[in-house]
């Protein structure tokens, strides 16, 4: 790929793409930059070409021989829903993280460079923040929910509003225990009944797998049992003082025992215990219930901006449940056999990055 030069006071920025020799340099740049995620870490470069076979574009921008800027992108091409050119793709958050103005403009010229060479009808940032305001912007669909917590238990007790606090309590005293660290097997299962429930498609168990392979310790699977089954889990990332519970499922059977609140609440312990300041309850639609959990615990939502550059007579794509298009398709895979939506989700799922 050609480099792109771009003077800027006493330096040059070069926009590069990144190889497998540059990856320890890249990871910590994302380490210290302050925009950046854990959805920027280099990792999800293997994962997604891995798991889902899309080719990647992970661009950084240097300033004599030094990293100023990085953005991940992934290419998602598909017959059933176009073409786009996404940062980051199956994540939350995306777009530049860089350290001034002119390395995230160097990092956006070549992205839109990029997106008309390979004739994609949209590149798209996922933000906590509008960098772009004379960008196409989609807003109001998702919201993130991030807080601080605090190492005292009691403190991030009494944080809970009073009656999502009881229920907490009360889960505390079912006979609930904790497997710690768990394998993929038994969170896959809970998490693909779950979203086969919500007439979603199930991404592969490779996937997870390969994400607990590539991550290690910075991925980790807690999982929730009673009378010895498992009931509910959440695969949680860890990056910087942060954790955030990004997968997770369960049985019809949590409702009643108060899985849910439960596993969070170990979560949210089990990272004031390590030090870690921020639980990142991740990202969710409005209106939906996983929206009203959040809530309930007493997170307030962050908006999740959408910003778009879009190839002449293209539109802001619309690729999500709440969409009236995919009623249908949703009741219907709804009341598959659980079998069959697990063999047939991943062959969707891929493209819904």
């Amino acid at each position: 790929m050609p480099d792109n030069r771009r003077s800027v006071g006493v330096g040059t920025i070069i926009v590069r793409e990144l190889a497998a020799t540059g990856i320890a340099a890249w990871d910590a740049f994302v380490a210290g930059c302050p925009a950046a995620t854990f959805f920027h870490r280099a990792g999800w470069k293997e994962v997604v070409e891995r798991s889902f076979g899309h080719r990647t574009y992970y661009l950084y921008a240097e300033r004599d021989g030094e990293i100023c800027g990085v953005l991940p992108l992934v290419h998602i091409k598909s017959r059933l829903f176009g073409s786009t050119l996404v940062s980051n793709a199956f994540c939350v958050y995306g777009g530049p993280a860089a350290l001034d103005d002119a390395a995230r403009e160097a990092l956006d010229l070549r992205a839109i460079e990029l997106m008309g060479s390979l004739g994609a009808d949209c590149l798209e940032y996922r933000l906590l923040a509008r960098t772009h305001p004379d960008w196409p912007v989609k807003e109001g669909l998702y919201a993130t929910f991030r807080r601080i917590i605090d190492a005292n238990p009691d403190v991030n007790l009494k944080a809970i509003p009073r009656k999502q606090r009881a229920v907490v309590r009360q889960s505390l005293e079912r006979n609930l225990q904790v497997a710690q660290n768990d394998g993929v097997d038994r969170f896959f299962a809970l998490y693909a009944e779950s979203v086969r429930n919500l007439g979603t498609p199930v991404f592969a168990k490779r996937y997870f797998r390969t994400l607990k392979e590539v991550f290690g310790q910075d991925c980790q699977i807690l999982t929730v049992l009673h009378d010895g089954t498992a009931v509910c889990s959440v695969m949680s990332f860890y990056f910087r003082d942060e954790v955030l519970p990004y997968y997770a499922g369960a049985t019809p059977a949590v409702r009643g025992l108060g899985g849910y609140d439960f596993m969070y609440w170990h979560l949210m312990s089990d990272a004031a215990r390590r030090g870690l300041k921020v639980f990142d309850f991740g990202r969710s639609k409005h209106g939906t219930g996983a929206f009203s959990f959040k809530k309930n615990w007493g997170f307030a939502p962050q908006p999740i901006f959408h910003e778009y550059q879009l190839k002449p007579g293209s539109a802001i794509p619309d690729v999500n449940p709440l969409n009236p298009k995919y009623r249908i398709f949703i009741n219907t895979w709804k009341r598959l056999p659980l079998a069959v939506a697990n063999t047939l989700g991943p062959l969707i799922a891929r493209d819904l990055g």
